[in-house]
């Protein structure tokens, strides 16, 4: 699939006062091919003009699902841009994880993503949010 039939699943609506700083949570999960196992994604972010449909997100994460990924690292560089690209937010966080084992030796897989617009700063608002 190509990137712009990717990215059109995201759908974005006017923020309502995008004159406040404020967090939109969005928590899903998805199944990475090849591994198999479940990885849950949490996206976070500032809005600035516009806000993401959350059903869009969802959809989204049906889409790329269907996608074989190399790496979960490769999976979230990539939501992170298409998101970055259709919202504009001030800042952006993205986490994908898995509990599930797939080595012995490792207990968890995370990935944790950030981008922000340049000059954008709200250290307050966000030093409230809780940690993955």
């Amino acid at each position: 699939m190509d990137i712009t039939e990717r990215r059109n699943v995201l759908q974005v609506h006017p923020n309502p006062d995008s004159k406040i700083d404020y967090v939109v949570t969005l928590e899903g999960h998805l199944t990475l091919k090849p591994y198999g196992d479940r990885m849950n994604v949490v996206l976070r972010y500032v809005p600035d003009r516009h806000i993401l449909e959350a059903g869009s997100f969802g959809d989204y994460l049906d889409l790329v699902m269907q996608e074989e990924w190399p790496t979960p690292e490769a999976l979230a560089v990539t939501i992170l841009s298409d998101v970055t690209n259709e919202t504009v937010a001030r800042w952006l966080q993205l986490g994908i994880s898995s509990g599930q084992k797939q080595h012995h030796a490792i207990d968890s897989h995370g990935v944790t993503l950030e981008d922000r617009q340049p000059k954008w700063d709200n250290a307050s608002l966000l030093s409230r949010m809780r940690k993955y």
